[in-house]
């Protein structure tokens, strides 16, 4: 059975997850924000050291590709690809959004059995401000429109929601409660960017041979990086 280490770094929280096949064997996450790129390697040391493997033993290095954190995506690719080129072993890349739906999918199929079958799911990751990434998916985990960013308001879906129920979820979802007091909204609670979630797909990628080019993969940033002075860094003319 393949072994895969997966990382998700898209978020404020850092996670590792090691994968046994299509199941979970181990995870273990920092929410220590803007510490990515300390956290990450502590925290792939101590799974396989507490699993007793090694780095050889890892079949492939899976990784989540965004859209989300720009700093937080380029930190987890990096590693990855490290690891992937250093070992000889593929990589793999994993939609952050697709992953959050996986884990929304059990959580419905489990508390939520019977919803309307043309339900649909909004994964949504924090992007500042009113600001969010999303995108929309059926019950089958179906890709239903493109990944976009979209600032939210009152008027936001209205199309959509006439026609279905929607659940939103994710690290974006909490600022649109206010905002989206529709009959069709639902939202569901704890789902965020995490190497669990990525198990299953990772798998999926690794039994049909759904490898990244290890030279010349880039993560999916979605918007190009603006870079910002803090304000008491900045000095004044005087």
């Amino acid at each position: 059975m393949c072994l895969i280490l997966n990382i998700e770094t898209s978020s404020d929280i850092c996670s590792v997850a090691l994968g046994k096949g299509e199941k979970t064997l181990d995870i273990l996450e920092s929410r220590e924000e803007r510490d990515h790129a300390r956290v990450l390697t502590l925290l792939i040391n101590k799974i396989l050291k507490n699993n007793k493997l090694e780095t050889s033993d890892l079949h492939a290095v899976a990784v989540s590709k965004g859209p989300g954190s720009y700093t937080g995506l380029r930190i987890g690719v990096s590693t990855a690809k490290g690891l992937a080129y250093g070992l000889n072993i593929p990589l793999i890349a994993v939609s952050t959004p697709e992953a959050m739906v996986a884990e929304a999918l059990t959580t419905i199929r489990q508390e939520m059995p019977e919803i309307p079958p043309n339900a649909w799911l909004c994964p949504m990751i924090d992007a500042r401000r009113m600001e969010v990434y999303l995108s929309f998916y059926d019950l089958s985990g179906k890709q239903q429109t493109d990944i976009r960013a979209a600032v939210i308001t009152s008027g936001s879906f209205e199309k959509i929601l006439k026609e279905r129920m929607v659940f939103f979820f994710g690290t974006g979802s909490e600022k649109c409660r206010k905002v989206l007091p529709h009959h069709n909204v639902r939202f569901l609670e704890n789902i965020r960017p995490s190497a669990e979630s990525m198990t299953s797909l990772s798998y999926e990628c690794f039994q049909s041979q759904a490898f990244e080019d290890v030279a010349y993969f880039e993560p999916f940033y979605l918007k190009e990086f603006i870079a910002t002075i803090p304000k008491n860094k900045l000095k004044t003319d005087r």
